[in-house]
């Protein structure tokens, strides 16, 4: 069902600090900031040959990221984003089979303009898992 890593998110206190870090130390290309209210954060992704790394930065008190960061002051992995073909049989299908799907079960459009869905970390060893439809 699922596909190939779309991209993996770490949560960051300082997304201008970290976007520099990961452009001038590491060498990586670094997208412009995007602020995506629905979701309460902003972003900027890394681009890598072979996937992507999204880092991610509270926009406002109320985002999920705020409330990450008080526990990880630092930052850290946030989650892992899978491809899928179809958001809405993967949905049901996960559903089915027990896993909690976050919010109203209903997609969210993401970052690249595609529906996205994220589900439960104690349904998947801790981990929150988003999926989007390819």
């Amino acid at each position: 069902m699922i596909g190939r890593v779309n991209h993996i998110a770490i949560a960051v206190p300082d997304l201008t600090a970290a976007a520099a870090s990961y452009r001038d130390t590491l060498g990586a290309a670094v997208s412009e900031p995007q602020a995506l209210p629905e979701h309460g954060v902003m972003v900027v992704f890394v681009e890598l040959p072979n996937t992507k790394v999204e880092l991610l930065e509270p926009l406002g008190e109320a985002s999920p990221i705020a409330a990450f960061l008080e526990k990880n002051p630092s930052g850290g992995m946030h989650h892992i984003c899978y491809e899928v073909d179809d958001i809405l049989v993967a949905r049901d299908r996960l559903a089915a089979s027990g896993a909690r799907v976050l919010g109203n079960g209903e997609p969210k459009i993401g970052a690249h303009g595609k529906p996205v869905l994220f589900l439960h970390p104690k349904d998947f060893f801790g981990t929150l898992i988003e999926l989007e439809q390819a």
